[in-house]
């Protein structure tokens, strides 16, 4: 038996690296000074979910939510074996807490229409809330099934399960539809083909066109800028390179479940962490040495 599968991955900020240049002066993340990576838990989702279509066939597709550069990501899905991804990108949709971003994901979900399984990452490295996952199952009103560590075995429509529980693992059957986080100890995520990467390293959605459009013929008015979008498009349409791009609109969200107006999340209170101090400090590897390093990472109030 065949299963259809969604995947529902983002793209992050990369937090292994930060520097002083990556913080605020108010403590929040400068993501502008950060490369943008694709989720790792999203990553070990989208393994699963390939190895069950390889495994029993069925379809793979990815989605994401985020400004056009989030594109990145999905031409990655393809390179790695998706069948189909989808852009869901809209300006209504900023300042999306996890409730409202859940809402948005849902509709796209219900939109694609058909589905057995849903894949997320356990949770993302800019927010660590593992929320949007559960959070999306009750909206759509399915199993869900968190921290995932394998599939123990697909057979019609029940699903056996195992999944981390902190100390140990248990197994649980599950009957289809069933969303699923996965966890990054449950595989080894495959990597680029490399005849895929050649065949969709020009895959595009349609703002990303614009915005090459605009670049190239920046004095065009916007209708001649317009229809060369267009025109670049029905070129990508015809090599199978035009990948879906929807808006709030195309899923039919309600707006006042999107963005701000869907967001109740409030921050009670940020605390500035600032790294300012540049090159590094060597530490001797003796009992001194240690004492040392502690003393000023406590007055630095790194520490304590």
């Amino acid at each position: 038996m065949a299963y259809d599968s969604i995947v529902c991955v983002k793209q992050v900020p990369d937090t292994s690296n930060i520097t002083g240049e990556a913080m605020k002066a108010d403590g929040t993340v400068n993501r502008a000074a950060l490369s943008a990576i694709f989720n790792p838990d999203d990553l070990h989702a989208l393994e699963m979910a390939l190895q069950v279509r390889d495994e029993h066939g069925g379809t793979v597709t990815v989605i994401t939510m985020g400004p056009p550069k989030a594109a990145d990501v999905l031409r990655d899905c393809l390179f790695r074996g998706a069948d189909r991804v989808i852009m869901l990108t809209d300006r209504r949709a900023a300042a999306s807490d996890t409730l409202a971003t859940s809402y948005i994901l849902s509709q796209a979900i219900r939109t694609i229409g058909k589905y057995d399984l849903v894949f997320c990452g356990r949770q993302a490295i800019d927010g660590d809330t593992a929320q949007v996952g559960p959070q999306c199952a009750e909206k759509l009103r399915i199993t869900q099934v968190t921290h995932l560590e394998r599939i123990e075995q697909l057979r019609d429509r029940v699903a056996r399960l195992r999944r981390n529980v902190g100390n140990g693992w248990e197994v649980v059957e599950a009957t289809l539809p069933v969303l699923v986080t996965v966890l990054g100890e449950a595989n080894e995520p495959r990597p680029p083909a490399a005849k895929r990467v050649m065949k969709y390293k020009r895959a595009r959605v349609k703002l990303e066109l614009a915005a090459a459009v605009a670049t190239d013929a920046p004095a065009a008015s916007a209708d001649e800028q317009e229809t060369e979008v267009e025109r670049r498009a029905e070129r990508l349409r015809a090599r199978g390179l035009m990948m879906e791009q929807w808006n709030l609109d195309d899923i039919q969200a309600d707006l006042a479940w999107c963005g701000l107006a869907g967001s109740p999340t409030k921050v009670h209170r940020v605390q500035s962490i600032v790294l300012t101090k540049e090159g590094y400090t060597e530490v001797p590897p003796t009992e001194a040495g240690i004492r040392q390093m502690i003393h000023e990472l406590v007055v630095d109030h790194t520490l304590g």
